[in-house]
């Protein structure tokens, strides 16, 4: 909000409102008049969200300094699980193919070599490829068929859904895997 807010006094404007949406794992809409408009005050929301921020620490630069390594760590944890699954002998695809989910294995230098395509139910996104890592975008029902040992949710903020809908994979031992913020493996026992 904080930032939001300065870029937004820069141009003359001003936020009267913001709702905080679940979208996307956390959103926020945001509503903004003129700075010299008054006809619409500045409502609770706004002063909430800032208070919450503040209490969080996003006000304070360390709490930005602290986050470089946090990410680099949950990089190096995604590796050891992928890179320990492959030696394994265990097969790994994805489900999704998200932008977040194609910029999360790109930085993790993941390719086909470790997840051997990923799912996803928009017919648009299928028989191409995730940008940047060249890994095949397939039909869901490719997992039926190739019934691997860990499905990847790349759309984690869609997990629950996604777990119910594949739940199936239980029938053969697959595990799903969360990538962040900590990895978790799911499995039905």
């Amino acid at each position: 909000m904080f930032t939001v807010e300065r870029l937004f006094a820069a141009h003359a404007l001003a936020v009267f409102d913001v709702e905080v949406l679940p979208t996307h794992g956390g959103s926020l809409r945001i509503y903004v008049r003129h700075s010299g408009d008054s006809s619409r005050p500045v409502g609770a929301r706004v002063g909430d969200l800032r208070a919450r921020e503040r209490t969080a620490g996003l006000d304070r630069l360390e709490y930005y300094q602290s986050f470089a390594p946090k990410v680099t760590e949950a990089k190096s944890k995604l590796q050891d699980f992928l890179y320990a699954a492959k030696r394994e002998g265990k097969s790994i695809v994805g489900y999704g193919a998200p932008a977040k989910g194609a910029t999360l294995l790109s930085y993790c230098g993941i390719g086909p070599e470790f997840v051997t395509y990923t799912v996803d139910v928009n017919p648009y996104k299928q028989n191409r490829f995730l940008p940047g890592t060249h890994i095949p975008i397939r039909h869901p029902d490719e997992i039926r068929q190739t019934r691997p040992h860990y499905l990847l949710i790349l759309a984690w903020n869609l997990r629950e859904e996604i777990m119910k809908q594949m739940a199936h994979i239980y029938e053969w031992g697959g595990q799903f895997v969360i990538p962040v913020p900590e990895i978790k493996v799911y499995s039905l026992s």
